[in-house]
């Protein structure tokens, strides 16, 4: 077992598995839930590296940068997202907030309106502002 880790030492891999990227995952959730957003964003970076496809990973990475008020990068991962995903009411709820907090109302309504038009979630459909 060890002559197979100094194996992987030496040939330059980190020897990470995917049973580690999803503990790194999973603890990258607790950071986040625990007021850590770089925290969990430093464990995602290697997630997404191994899987770049890993919308559930960009996801959360972006909220991570929303909550450390890293917003051009936030709304990079948002926006990643929704090119994969262009129904994910949560994803276009969020890029809208991002949006908002840049200062950039008219990209932010537009968000909000398809977040709410894909979901009723109550507070999409408030931030929507339909009536206004």
């Amino acid at each position: 077992m060890r002559e197979g880790l100094c194996r992987a030492e030496n040939s330059g891999t980190t020897g990470r598995t995917p049973e580690t990227h999803v503990i790194d995952f999973r603890a990258a959730e607790q950071l986040l839930a625990a007021r850590d957003p770089r925290g969990a964003v430093k464990l995602l970076d290697g997630v997404i590296d191994a899987y770049p496809e890993n919308t559930a990973a960009r996801l959360l990475r972006a909220r991570a940068f929303f909550a450390a008020a890293q917003l051009r990068p936030a709304e990079l991962e948002f926006t990643i997202v929704l090119e994969r995903e262009p129904d994910n009411a949560f994803a276009h709820f969020a890029l809208a907030r991002t949006y908002e907090r840049q200062g950039r109302a008219d990209q932010a309504k537009r968000h909000f309106r398809l977040a709410a038009a894909l979901d009723p979630n109550p507070q999409y459909l408030k931030a929507a502002r339909f009536d206004a």
